[in-house]
C-alpha cells in the first residue's frame, strides 16, 4: 500500500495559529516521512485594494511591501528552525499575490496531499467569511486539508519529538 500523504503544504503567515499549525506539520512529516512546504504568501492583492482606496500612497506601499517580504523570510526561517530542531527538512516558498489564489496553484504545482492550516478566526459576518483569504483557499484547493486547534496538544506532540 502507498502512503496516503506524501507532500504536506503547511500555510503560514504569521499568527500563531499558523505556527501552530507548522508545528503539527512538523509532526505529520515526522510521523509520516512526507515531504513538506512551507509556504508564505506576500498578500499584493491586499496593497492593491489599500491603493486604490486611497489609504496607501505608492511610496508607502512600497515600504509595506518590503516589511511583508522582511516578515515572510523570518517567519520562514523560524518555522525552518523548528523543523531542524526535531531532524526534519523543509522547502520554504514565497509568493505573491491573491493568498487562496497562490495556495491553490502551488498545490497543483507541487502534488501537495494535503494542506495544514492553523485555526480559522470567528466570523462575525457573511462579508467576514467571503473576504478570509484562508478560508477560501481551504474550500478551493484540490487536496485535503487539515485545520490545527489545540496550541497546548499541538505545543506537547512537538516537544515528544526527539
Amino acid at each position: 500500500m502507498s502512503k496516503p500523504v506524501k507532500k504536506i503544504m503547511v500555510y503560514i503567515d504569521g499568527t500563531e495559529q499558523s505556527i501552530t499549525a507548522a508545528q503539527y506539520a512538523i509532526c505529520m512529516a515526522s510521523c509520516s516521512e512526507a515531504e513538506l512546504i512551507v509556504h508564505y504568501v506576500i498578500n499584493t492583492k491586499a496593497m492593491d485594494d489599500l491603493l486604490k482606496a486611497s489609504i496607501f500612497l505608492k511610496d508607502e506601499e512600497l515600504e509595506y511591501e518590503h516589511d511583508m517580504e522582511a516578515d515572510a523570510e523570518r517567519y520562514l526561517n523560524y518555522v525552518n528552525e523548528l523543523a531542524i530542531a526535531k531532524g526534519i527538512t523543509i522547502t520554504k516558498k514565497t509568493s505573491r499575490g491573491s493568498v487562496h489564489k497562490e495556495i491553490v496553484d502551488s498545490i497543483k504545482e507541487n502534488s501537495v496531499d494535503m494542506l495544514i492550516i492553523g485555526e480559522l478566526s470567528h466570523i462575525r459576518s457573511r462579508m467576514d467569511e467571503f473576504y478570509d483569504e484562508t478560508e477560501r483557499a481551504m474550500r478551493s484547493v484540490p487536496c485535503s486539508v487539515l485545520i490545527v486547534k489545540d496550541p497546548m496538544k499541538v505545543w506537547e506532540l512537538y516537544e515528544s519529538l526527539v
